[in-house]
């Protein structure tokens, strides 16, 4: 009974985890799919370049390596086994596309900290093509540190296709530095860098402001109030978000390639998966949160959906023909209700310009 119980208990979660998997799925291609659509459809959004890359470096990764962990086992959450040749296409593809998607926000961030902090400065700023090859450069040879390490097992052992248990070998603490500490600590400066600055213009008064007088209602004003608040707080909701999204999804897999190889294949697909889920956050974290990119999506819906018919009212019951009615009753008050004359807006126009010519 007890064996029973493990198994069902097994299978549940077995269950539970693809089922989630799947939800993060869905979520990653909707939401990048959407997202890019409002990006090429909006002219004007300052960091569109980079919005939309880090879209496609989403769907590139929905499209790969996200179907290979629900189908492919092990590390995946299927039972599909994966040929030597496949298997190290999977590696690659997960030791580059991994990189591109974390040096890609690190970029989002720097930009969205030169137009923020520097708006006046477009000299200061590299050209994103520059940026962007660069981030595809590194991520390119990270990706080919995951062909020098060890080929994986022939069947009908266990293929380990992913950069945790052995698919980088001795590089692997090399790839996490790179991978995950260097855009960490970028991410951490630039969005560190704009919570300063909003929350310095927080704290410094508006212009204009007049001098109180050294009076006792002036010394009761200036006191604190029951609830403080921290000024540049809301300023800081974005910033929190980013680096906390960022740390949640991205540090227990960092964290799972500096450990052994054998205990980094015993939470290889929990750590991968919520590695995963960074994929579904992002449309959502860099894009609804955006005002400009939420109006573009509210005007884009719109446009898409077809619109009601207008009801119109009848002729007889419009507003100006009831009031033109009423201002005849009282012009004539010899005839009852039943025997005014019915006026339209063309006689009703000539009536009083004959008025006022008279």
């Amino acid at each position: 009974t007890a064996n029973n119980t493990g198994m069902s208990a097994t299978e549940l979660a077995g269950s539970v985890g693809l089922i989630l998997a799947v939800l993060v799925e869905v979520g990653a291609v909707l939401g990048n799919g959407t997202l890019l659509v409002v990006v090429l459809r909006t002219p004007g959004l300052q960091d569109a370049f980079y919005l939309a890359h880090l879209c496609v470096v989403d769907l590139l990764a929905a499209a790969s390596i996200m179907p290979l962990g629900l189908l492919a086992g092990p590390p995946g959450l299927g039972s599909v086994p994966l040929d030597p040749s496949s298997c190290r296409a999977a590696r690659f593809l997960s030791a580059a596309l991994l990189p591109a998607c974390t040096l890609g926000v690190a970029a989002l961030g720097l930009a969205r900290y030169r137009l923020i902090v520097h708006p006046l400065r477009p000299g200061a700023r590299p050209a994103p093509a520059l940026v962007l090859t660069a981030v595809w450069a590194a991520a390119a040879l990270l990706g080919a540190l995951s062909l020098l390490g060890p080929p994986p097992a022939p069947p009908p052992a266990p293929a380990r296709c992913s950069v945790l248990a052995g698919g980088l070998g001795p590089f692997r603490p090399l790839w996490a530095l790179l991978a995950f500490a260097l855009p960490a600590l970028l991410l951490l400066a630039a969005y560190g860098s704009i919570f300063l600055v909003a929350r310095r213009a927080a704290l410094r008064p508006p212009r204009g402001t007049r001098l109180r007088s050294d009076s006792l209602d002036s010394r009761l004003s200036f006191l604190p109030s029951l609830r403080p608040r921290l000024p540049g707080g809301k300023a800081a909701l974005a910033p929190a978000l980013a680096v906390g999204q960022f740390a949640a999804c991205w540090l227990p897999y960092g964290c799972a390639c500096l450990a052994p190889a054998a205990r980094a294949a015993a939470a290889e697909a929990a750590v991968t998966w919520v590695a995963y889920s960074a994929f579904a956050a992002h449309p959502f974290l860099y894009g609804l949160l955006q005002r400009p990119v939420r109006l573009a999506l509210g005007r884009l819906t719109r446009r898409a959906l077809p619109r009601p018919p207008k009801v119109r009212m009848p002729q007889a019951w419009h507003p100006r023909t009831l009031l033109q009615r009423l201002q005849g009753l009282r012009k004539d008050p010899a005839l009852g209700p039943s025997e005014a004359p019915e006026q339209t807006p063309e006689l009703a126009g000539q009536s009083s310009s004959v008025s006022e010519a008279t």
